[in-house]
């Protein structure tokens, strides 16, 4: 089973923003950012449409759907 459950880390690759630009905008610490990118935890479900938003992608984006249809 795959155990990426987010590609947050991939999407801000791809929109060019950084961890650090992610943590300013949610207003939470780079600490925390750092644990959702590299899968050590998972931000809440407000939390992720605040990311979909911020990001302008839509959330599903934001999981790995490997990770999701396993389940």
């Amino acid at each position: 089973m795959e155990k990426d459950i987010n590609r947050i880390k991939v999407v801000l690759a791809e929109m060019k923003k950084t961890n650090k630009w992610l943590a300013e905008q949610l207003g939470c610490a780079p600490t925390t950012v750092s644990k959702w990118v590299t899968n050590a935890c998972q931000p809440t479900m407000e939390t992720y449409l605040r990311i979909a938003k911020l990001l302008e992608v839509e959330i599903n984006e934001l999981l790995n759907r490997k990770y999701v249809e396993s389940i």
